[in-house]
């Protein structure tokens, strides 16, 4: 297959793109072209009989083949939405509002017909790369890298300080990266990996301060979230210092719950010192 220079096919696996001919997405340069994408699990091909799960998968398709092209979801600028049925959107605006409702691209609703009668929705996207100009995030190997993680998250929830031993432990039983902002250290990001009956991971960013409110979270979130679900999560859980009132409206934008609130053994009680769990409903997965 011939393609033209600077430009890339990224493929999902869908039988329709062999059969009619087309990619899910195409990396041109910076932008990247997601095409309309519907509700199919593309390792079975089956897809649910109810909109708002259909919406939930398109959803996980969009993001894959977003991470394939090097972007999230943080970086998509428009999005339309395609509906048989009128009357389903609204139950979908929960499900769509969790992905999008910091990002706020350019978005659009139709009515029409699909290809396919079990198709319920369907989702197109443009996202431009590098959104967050300049930011960069890498995965903690060496000792510069985890002196910078340590610097981030012991600034973030100083109840917890870690030593530099200790977070060589943790680098080699989590996913520990930093984030950059040309050369500037900005933020950094724990995934957990899924455990228990529920295969639950737990997905943490950090930000610093003053590089709040530049989607730098939201960046770093989806590029977790992506990892999390490689490993196979099919729960997806956050932790955030009680005090830290900035990272918990980021949490509860994106539609996790409070689960419970608890004190580490050992730290003294009150807000300063006191952990909330929480956990995407079924319905944010």
């Amino acid at each position: 297959m011939t393609q033209r220079v600077g430009r890339r096919a990224v493929l999902s696996g869908s039988v329709y793109e062999q059969r009619i001919g087309y990619a899910r997405a195409v990396v041109d340069g910076d932008w990247v072209h997601v095409s309309g994408t519907t509700g199919f699990d593309y390792a079975t091909m089956t897809i649910s009989e109810d909109v708002v799960e259909q919406a939930e998968q398109v959803l996980r398709n969009i993001r894959a083949a977003l991470g394939e092209a090097g972007c999230t979801l943080a970086d998509v600028v428009r999005v339309r939405y395609l509906l048989p049925e009128r009357k389903d959107f609204e139950p979908c605006w929960p499900v769509l509002r969790r992905a999008f409702g910091e990002v706020l691209p350019a978005a659009t609703m139709m009515v029409c017909g699909l290809a396919d009668e079990r198709m319920k929705i369907e989702i197109e996207v443009y996202a431009r790369r590098g959104a967050v100009s300049g930011l960069r995030t890498g995965v903690v190997e060496d000792e510069d890298m985890l002196r910078d993680w340590q610097r981030v998250h012991n600034e973030i929830v100083p109840p917890a300080a870690l030593s530099l031993d200790e977070v060589r432990e943790r680098a080699g039983r989590y996913r520990l990266e930093n984030a950059y902002l040309g050369e500037v250290l900005v933020g950094c990001s724990t995934v957990r990996p899924p455990e228990g009956a529920e295969r639950a991971a737990t997905v943490i960013a950090r930000v610093l301060p003053a590089f709040r409110g530049r989607g730098i979270g939201a960046a770093l979130y989806e590029q977790g979230l992506g990892h999390a679900r490689v490993q196979g999560a099919e729960a997806i859980g956050t932790v955030v210092l009680a005090a830290n009132t900035d990272g918990l409206r980021f949490a509860e934008a994106r539609g996790f719950v409070e689960r419970e609130r608890y004190v580490l053994d050992g730290e003294p009680g009150g807000q300063g010192t006191e952990w909330i769990d929480l956990r995407l409903p079924a319905a944010g997965r």
